[in-house]
Formats: structure tokens, sequence, C-alpha cells
């Protein structure tokens, strides 16, 4: 596996995965282009490599086109990474997960680049009820149409440090005397480790196998949302209610709370959150890329020693 001196561009690199993934492709000795809206703020990453073997430049998905063909030309590899939880503006699920999706693999496709990777979620469905879903896999069809050989990742809910699920609900239970359970909280979940996913995309790289093909990414356990927010508590040691919302309440609720800068919940979540997230068993995954699913009861405790010592956490900036 010969990696020095080669180059791959990650969009949306700055962001909670993207750390992990563009560490990863510096170790192995890439040449390192992290393409995104705030190259100050992505400058951290520099120290992820020799001098000059990161380089982070703006490079807006949704931007000018040249710039973005400036980002891709002389690259090896192409990793998208970029995605939204909830609308805003310009920003809408159509225009950054499919639009600008199909528009970099075009690119890339016209520019030789040799492999294509695109994140997408386990939940991608073009007949979902939500509408982050099926922006999600329509995403998938338009990267494909532009590149055949893509590969397309769809992890569940990632934790890791830095991950915007179980830091939210940390920091409720440090104010809030109970946490919600929209819909009783018997939907269903399978959390995967950020580390585990990161080294999941390298590994396509390496694999001709992986080309064209779309992996469904998992931890080694299923878990409902209630089951959740308990193991979450008892990591903290609070002692929290736990109230079941039905879908219906959770939705009104949602129609205000969207309306804030930074919901803490959208109608098209609470939609979302009505179908379970959980690995299909017939797409190829962790263990067909040599990799054992690392279990949350492993990691969680590493990460949420903050709360229980009263300090507050700043979720990664949007890649």
């Amino acid at each position: 596996m010969i990696t020095e001196g080669r180059r791959v561009t990650v969009f949306g690199g700055s962001g909670f995965i993207g750390r992990y993934v563009v560490r990863r492709l510096a170790a192995e000795g890439w040449v390192v282009r992290v393409a995104v809206r705030d190259a100050i703020g992505a400058a951290f990453l520099k120290t992820a490599g020799n001098v000059g073997q990161v380089v982070p430049m703006r490079a807006d998905i949704m931007g000018n086109e040249a710039v973005v063909e400036t980002a891709i030309a002389g690259a090896d590899a192409v990793i998208n990474l970029v995605g939204i939880l909830y609308e805003s503006g310009r920003r809408s699920f159509q225009a950054v997960h499919t639009e600008a999706p199909a528009r970099l693999a075009r690119i890339a496709a016209r520019e030789g680049v040799a492999s294509f990777v695109q994140m997408s979620a386990l939940s991608a469905d073009p007949n979902s009820p939500a509408a982050y879903a099926r922006s999600k896999a329509a995403g998938e069809a338009a990267v494909l149409a532009a590149f055949a050989q893509a590969t397309i990742i769809r992890p569940s809910i990632v934790f890791g440090p830095e991950d915007s699920f179980f830091n939210r609900f940390g920091c409720m239970a440090r104010y809030s005397p109970a946490l919600p359970l929209i819909g009783g909280g018997g939907n269903r979940f399978q959390p995967v480790y950020v580390c585990d996913v990161a080294d999941a995309i390298i590994r396509t790289l390496h694999e001709d196998a992986a080309r064209g093909r779309t992996y469904e990414l998992g931890g080694p356990r299923v878990y409902t949302f209630r089951e959740l927010m308990e193991l979450l508590l008892r990591e903290l040691r609070r002692h929290r209610g736990l109230i079941p919302i039905p879908y219906w309440m959770a939705d009104i609720q949602a129609s205000f709370l969207q309306l804030l800068p930074f919901p803490l919940l959208t109608r098209d979540q609470v939609r979302q959150l009505r179908i379970d997230n959980v690995l299909s068993g017939t797409r190829p995954g962790l263990p067909e890329l040599g990799i054992q699913p690392t279990a949350l009861e492993l990691i969680l405790p590493t990460y949420l020693d903050i709360y229980r010592k009263g300090g507050r956490f700043a979720a990664p900036s949007a890649a």
C-alpha cells in the first residue's frame, strides 16, 4: 500500500468526522487538501501532518465552481463529508445533500480522479417521510450517475468526543430535571464509533472491491432510544426523569423549536425518529473492511467527564 505523495481532497474535513479522516490520511502519507468554507477555522489540522502536507483551503461545495475545480484538480481521491442536520437559508437538504455532491462527482470524473467517497446516512431512503433521508438517497443516486465507481458510506448515529448526540443530551442532563423520549423511546439505533467510520473511509480507498459499493456502518449492538438515555445517565451518575412524548406532541413542539437560529428539534427530525436507524443486513459493513466495531460502553465514559465536572461542551463548527 503506497500512499506517500498521493493527493486527496476532503470536503468538510474540519467537521466531526472529517478531522479524524484527515489525521489518518496524513498518517498514511497522503497530501491532504481540506476544502472547507472557513479555511482559517480549519488551520488546527495543519499539525496533523508534516509541514505543507495538510493544506486547508476555502472551497464551499455550493460556491464558485472554478474554486471547487481547483480544490479537486490533481487529486487521486475525493472524499465528501459535508452534511447538515437542519435547513437554513440557501443551505437546504436538496442543495447540500443532492445538488452539491452531484457537482463534486461530475468534476471529479472530469478531472480523472481515481476514487470518490460520498458520506450518506443509514436512513437514506427515497421513500422516507423525512426530507433529510430523501435528500441523502437522491445524493447517492446523483453521485453514482456521475461517478459510477463511487463508494457510498452510510453510518448510523456516530459517537465520539465531539459528537452532537450524546454531548447534546449530556448538556441537557446537567440543567434539566428530565430528558424527553420522543415517541416513547422505543425507536432503535446502532451507534458507530467515529474512529471506526474514519478507518472504514480510508480502507475503501485501498480496496478495489469497494468501488461502486455501498457500506452500512453500525456498532456491535442495537439500542432503543430509552436505553441510550439510561446509559448516558448512568455514566453521568445523574438521576433524571425520562418523559415519554408522543410523536404528535413532539411535532407541535418542533414547529416552534425549528424557528430558533440553532434548532433543538425540527419537524423533519421528528419524522425521521419514527424509523429505526439500524443495519439492514443486506450491505457490507465494518467487518467486510476488516474492522471490529467498537462498543459504545468503552468510549462514552471517556468524554462525558466534562458534564460530571460541570463543564460545557463546544461542538465543532459546521464543515
